[in-house]
């Protein structure tokens, strides 16, 4: 008998979360944090984190690597080429 079980008048440990379940204040704070967005934007979330991606690309392009999936498959069998362009190298509004 381990410690445990042999100082409390409880049985051994549960079975716990299955794995890969999240916790309720993992949920609660995604629904928050969906309805903080919905709210910003006037009841339309993907409005509003367009408006993000706009003015603030660094802390969206961020959430964007950690919602999009590591590999990327093509349903042929195909390639995916990926072009890299930074800020500094594109062109500018109104410079000639």
């Amino acid at each position: 008998m381990n410690k445990q079980t042999e100082n409390s008048n409880l049985p051994g440990r549960g079975p716990g979360r299955p794995k890969g379940s999240r916790n309720k204040v993992t949920n609660l704070l995604k629904e928050a944090i969906l309805e903080a967005g919905k709210n910003a934007g006037d009841g339309d979330l993907v409005a509003y984190l367009e408006k993000q991606a706009r003015e603030n690309p660094g802390p969206f392009m961020a959430l964007l690597g950690k919602v999009l999936p590591m590999d990327v498959g093509l349903a042929d069998g195909g390639t995916v080429n990926v072009q890299i362009v930074r800020f500094s190298d594109m062109p500018q509004e109104g410079a000639s």
